[in-house]
């Protein structure tokens, strides 16, 4: 059995922490937070509630394995539905697009923006078939080591094409190429930066869905926060890891506010740039930045709007709906990126969804906002070309002893890759 101390209590580090505790080692837990949860949790104001971070999810698989490996099954606490439709973007010419999952769906839905768009779109997301095999099998699923990839991968992840690239060649029609891009655009990337293989995305979302949780993803994080008490994880909130102590060459243990934990194992859930012994190993990346957001409580019922409405243009805005609302009222949040020179709320009104008349309360987060609230983004790492895929950490480091799980060491933000990343980490330390 070994002394695991995990650093953050995100959903990587809450996974990891339960992956480990199941395979027999003894965990602590350290989240510097009142709370665990990270991105996961509730924003609460005036009766109102709404998922602080991430409102669905791909890949649902991921987060039933890590309900079935480290207890009782998914479906057992939480139900997890599939949302018909996924996302509506609209475009400044006063067109939109209305995606559900599915090969059939998409096709139609592209054909009703411009004739021959359909068979485009759903070519462009096919060509990322054999791309997302290549990953899933030799960097997704399975422990890898920087310096010794199968050859498929290390040719793919080498490649010099970009995303942005890609996409100019392949779609004719801007409207494709916003679709397209979004959802690193949302996360803060330069497509000119991202390569191109993280168009995969696409297909996954295509393939496999977009899924959320009844009630909101805030509750996956509870779920996941009172099982490890169950696994008998133990967590020490309001307390801050200030650095991993080495000694002759090895992580002994994790320093604390509170003191050092002594440590076999320990496990890297956060920036590691909060982590002197690791910051070393990542000053060549830079995180990726939080868009704006603001949380808002409604009186009266919010304008019918799909689970997720893009509104491309400078600023790109983002309305995802859903939250806890007292009778009578609903709620909804928006995010802002670009140049958001005037309150978010008017500059949302410019696309005729003005909410101002309805609105009761409202909770404004600023990216520096979130990165202090979280210690760090919860967005991961910025894509400053495809060198950068090499420059994070995990699932193992440069330091013996230390590994790497949660949005930092993997190749993009979100459920899936985060999720994976501590199945990487628990399959690198093993049984105790």
């Amino acid at each position: 059995m070994a002394r695991v101390v995990v650093v953050g209590g995100g959903f990587g580090g809450l996974a990891s922490a339960l992956r480990l505790a199941k395979l027999g080692h003894e965990v602590t837990l350290v989240e510097r937070s009142t709370e665990v949860g990270g991105a996961l949790t509730e924003v609460s104001e005036d009766g109102f509630g709404w998922d602080a971070g991430p409102t669905y999810t791909l890949l649902p698989a991921v987060v039933r394995d890590l309900f079935r490996k480290t207890g009782r099954p998914l479906e057992r606490e939480l139900e997890l539905k599939p949302l018909d439709l996924v996302r509506e973007h609209r475009f400044e010419d006063g067109t939109s697009v209305r995606l559900t999952s599915g090969r059939a769906p998409q096709l139609r839905a592209f054909d009703e923006l411009g004739s021959g768009l359909g068979r485009r779109w759903v070519d462009h997301v096919a060509s990322y078939a054999d791309d997302w095999d290549v990953l899933r099998r030799g960097y997704l699923e399975n422990p890898w080591r920087p310096d010794d990839l199968p050859r498929e991968l290390a040719a793919l992840l080498d490649s010099r094409e970009t995303l942005a690239k890609r996409l100019k060649r392949t779609f004719k029609d801007e409207r494709l190429r916003m679709v397209a891009g979004h959802p690193l655009v949302a996360e803060g990337h330069d497509l000119r930066n991202v390569p191109a293989w993280l168009g995969v995305t696409a297909y996954v979302e295509q393939r496999f869905g977009a899924w959320t949780v009844e009630g909101g993803l805030a509750r996956l994080g509870a779920a996941l926060a009172a099982r490890l008490a169950t696994r008998g994880v133990t967590a020490l909130t309001a307390t801050e890891a200030t650095d991993v102590v080495v000694r002759d060459g090895r992580a002994v243990a994790v320093a604390t506010t509170a003191g050092d934990l002594d440590a076999d194992v320990v496990v890297c859930a956060v920036d590691p740039r909060r982590l002197p012994a690791l910051a070393a190993y990542v000053v060549r990346t830079m995180p990726a930045i939080p868009p704006v957001v603001v949380h808002v409580g409604l009186e009266g019922p919010a304008p019918d709007l799909a689970h997720e409405v893009v509104l491309h243009g400078d600023p790109m805005l983002v309305v995802r709906t859903g939250g806890r609302a007292p009778e009578g009222c609903s709620a909804l949040t928006v995010h802002g990126r670009g140049r958001l020179s005037e309150d978010i709320l008017r500059a949302l009104a410019r696309h005729r969804i003005d909410l101002r008349p309805q609105l009761r309360t409202r909770v404004d987060r600023s990216p520096r906002d979130q990165v202090e609230r979280w210690g760090g983004s919860p967005l991961g790492v910025l894509w400053q070309g495809r060198a950068t895929v090499r420059r994070r950490l995990g699932p193992t480091t440069p330091v013996p002893g230390v590994y790497a799980a949660g949005a930092h060491a993997t190749p993009g933000a979100g459920l899936p890759f985060v999720g994976l990343s501590a199945a990487l980490v628990a399959a690198e330390v093993g049984p105790a």
